[in-house]
């Protein structure tokens, strides 16, 4: 009687959509990923991100805490861009500033061996609105100002886009929302429910999706509440619950493995 043969499981890239202020969601699922499955982090041989989502992938690549630095940054962020009606539009309110002051903070010197050929960063290049993925770094600062072109959103962050190697460009998500390349496995994370493999879960009734820059919207109230947010930053306790919800998943997912 021949042995059945065995079938290796093939890893799996990782991809982060664009989501903003949301990024906090990406980064709960990431922690709840680290303490139940780290094989899949450790493994992924491509990490792809997009806008918010690019500062979540390269917390992942680059081993980073999460909640001590980036997570940290983003609700302080928030709070700061909550205490007027405008928020964010404020002249006083610099986003890219705080996330550079961040970035230099964080990141260590080697980030760019790290990253480089494993941190796919989603930009979009301002003359021809084309998408690009950076994933060359010669050193820890390229690895920063990806990241920022990245989160660039005209008029938002400012009038004159960031350049990387001489080259303006602007947010990746508004060419690539959910950055991909060709037809790798991947498993896809974003605070927007969706066709994605980990996002919030809105009425199963809800059949209706829009495509639109290479991603999928579920056409539901809650979508577009979070659309809002993630650029206009909902109340702290909102964020709060956002992070209550992904350590509910976190107990739950640890569960069914311990059943299992």
């Amino acid at each position: 009687m021949s042995k059945p043969t065995e079938t290796k499981c093939v890893p799996q890239s990782l991809s982060f959509s664009g989501s903003g202020f949301l990024s906090v969601y990406q980064m709960g699922a990431v922690n709840a990923l680290w303490d139940l499955a780290p094989e899949l982090l450790h493994s992924a041989p491509k990490v792809y991100g997009a806008s918010g989502g690019s500062i979540v992938a390269a917390a992942v690549v680059l081993r980073l805490n999460i909640g001590k630095g980036f997570s940290k940054t983003i609700v302080e962020a928030a709070k700061d861009a909550s205490k007027s009606v405008l928020g964010p539009l404020l002249s006083k309110f610099n986003l890219v500033t705080i996330l550079q002051n961040a970035l230099q903070h964080i990141l260590p010197d080697n980030a760019h061996e790290e990253a480089t050929g494993r941190l796919y960063v989603g930009v979009t290049r301002l003359s021809d609105g084309k998408n690009i993925m950076i994933s060359d770094y010669k050193s820890k600062e390229e690895v920063i100002q990806a990241l920022i072109c990245s989160c660039f959103v005209p008029i938002y962050c400012g009038l004159v886009p960031p350049s990387f190697r001489g080259v303006r460009y602007i947010d990746g998500g508004l060419s690539g929302f959910q950055p991909r390349y060709g037809k790798t496995s991947m498993i896809t994370v974003s605070p927007f429910s969706g066709e994605i493999d980990i996002c919030p879960r809105d009425s199963p009734l809800c059949h209706l999706c829009l495509h639109v820059c290479n991603t999928s919207f579920q056409l539901t109230a809650g979508n577009l509440s979070r659309i809002s947010y993630a650029l206009f930053p909902p109340p702290i306790w909102v964020m709060l619950e956002i992070e209550w919800k992904l350590e509910m998943f976190h107990w739950a997912w640890g569960r069914r493995f311990t059943e299992e």
